[in-house]
Order: structure tokens, then sequence, then C-alpha cells
């Protein structure tokens, strides 16, 4: 699914696709509302997503040019306000048929949570999450590793995304993960989160090249401790980005 992404803020923008590419989307990004306009009919979006804070003049012809073409049924358009957005602005908006508005501070998890339910309700993503994910790239401070409960062989790998819920998992031997069930329970389990080390329960809730992990139990100061990790984790993220991470121009 490609999600048409119209925004300046490199920032912003690697917000929204650390949360919602384990969603199933693949991102498009344009700094010009005219460019958008005239690729749109060969992206063929399935959503978009448009910054009123940077094109206050043009998103609202944006808005109506998409919905000439495409319902919201068909295409939701999701707009970034700011957090003083005139209530006028959100009339207009509402009339001209936004499916739905987000301030842009995304590395507030409240923010970044309505966002992902925003796209879940109108689209249908891969699975659905009980929880909020964060794709992992390296520097995160996330590892994880288990004991192969038949005999003992530790399996180690790649984290791929992570939530309160679960991971998924790439492992370095595929393997050695012939041998376990699906639903099978995973009593010895590793993982790390930043410098902190926990020892969940886990559930082998997919199999296939990469496999999913579902937390069945984890000791109660552990579950507080990692909760709070991935609370606070934005947070870092942003003073990631603004170290230099930048992200792809269209």
């Amino acid at each position: 699914m490609k999600l048409l992404v119209v925004l300046n803020s490199d920032e912003i923008f690697n917000f929204i696709s650390l949360n919602v590419k384990p969603l199933g989307f693949e991102l498009i990004r344009y700094f010009h509302v005219l460019k958008a306009m005239d690729n749109i009919d060969e992206i063929e979006p399935r959503a978009i997503i448009i910054s009123a804070r940077d094109f206050p003049r043009h998103w609202k012809a944006f808005v109506q040019f998409v919905r000439a073409q495409r319902s919201k049924e068909d295409c939701p358009i999701i707009i970034l306000t700011s957090e003083n957005f005139p209530v006028e602005e959100k009339s207009k908006a509402s009339f001209l048929g936004v499916s739905g508005m987000v301030t842009d501070a995304l590395y507030d998890p409240a923010e970044m949570d309505r966002l992902q339910g925003i796209l879940g309700r109108y689209l249908p993503v891969n699975e659905k999450r009980r929880s909020h994910r964060i794709h992992v790239e390296s520097g995160y401070g996330f590892g994880y590793l288990f004991v192969q409960p038949d005999d003992g062989v530790l399996v180690t790998g790649a984290i791929r995304d992570i939530s309160a819920g679960g991971l998924s998992f790439l492992p370095d031997n595929p393997n050695l993960m012939k041998s376990i069930g699906l639903n099978a329970e995973l009593a010895e389990c590793s993982l790390r989160a930043g410098d902190s080390i926990f020892s969940p329960t886990c559930r082998l809730a997919r199999t296939g090249r990469i496999v999913s992990m579902e937390f069945l139990s984890m000791p109660e100061k552990d579950r507080e401790a990692f909760d709070r990790y991935i609370t606070h984790l934005p947070l870092m993220l942003i003073r990631n980005y603004r170290n230099g991470k930048m992200g792809n121009r269209e």
C-alpha cells in the first residue's frame, strides 16, 4: 500500500516512517503540493498525509483535488496541524472531506497512536496491532534471543519491530525454528531494551522468514521498566534525527 506524504520536515517524516511502515505501507514523499497533484494518478496512493503548517494556502486546494476523484473509503486524507490550528480551519477540513486531523507533535505517543488509529480505521492494515509498534533500526538499543526448548540451542537474530505486546524477529539461523511449533511457549528468553535486560515468557505467534513473538508474561518491575522505555523512546529518536538522520527527498 502506498502512503503519499506531503510535508517539509525531515523530523516529522522520519517519525511517520518509523511508525507506519510496520502497518504495511510504502511511503512516497513530496515537498511540493503541485508536484504531488501532478503525479497522484501515477502514484495511486491508498492514503495521504499532508501538513497544513507547511502548506497553509494550498492544503485545501489539494484536498479538493483529491476528493474530486477519490472518496474517503478509497483514499483517506490526514491533515497534520499545529496545536493552535483554528476552529474555522478544522470546520473547512471536515467539510472538504478530510478523514482525520492530528497535530504534528508526533514525538508524543498519544498523537502517533491517533495517526495509526485513523489509518487503521480506514485501511486493511497487515494485522490489527494491540499496541503501538516501533520499527527497529540499529542504534535503538534492542536485542532478543531465546533458548530452543528441545535441545537448549541459543537462537539469535534481529528485531524488526517491537511494541509493549510483542515483537517481530528475523532469526540468524532459520533452521533452528523448524522444530518449534506455532503457539509454543518459550520460557527462556532475553530481551534487551537500552541498558536493561528483561526475561519475558513468549509465545510463537507467527512463523515464516520473520517470526512474531507475543509477550505472555514478564515480572511486574520488568514490565513497568520496559513500558517506560517504549513510551519514552520517541524522545530519544527525535534527538537522533536532530543530530543528522534525514529522510529521502522526492
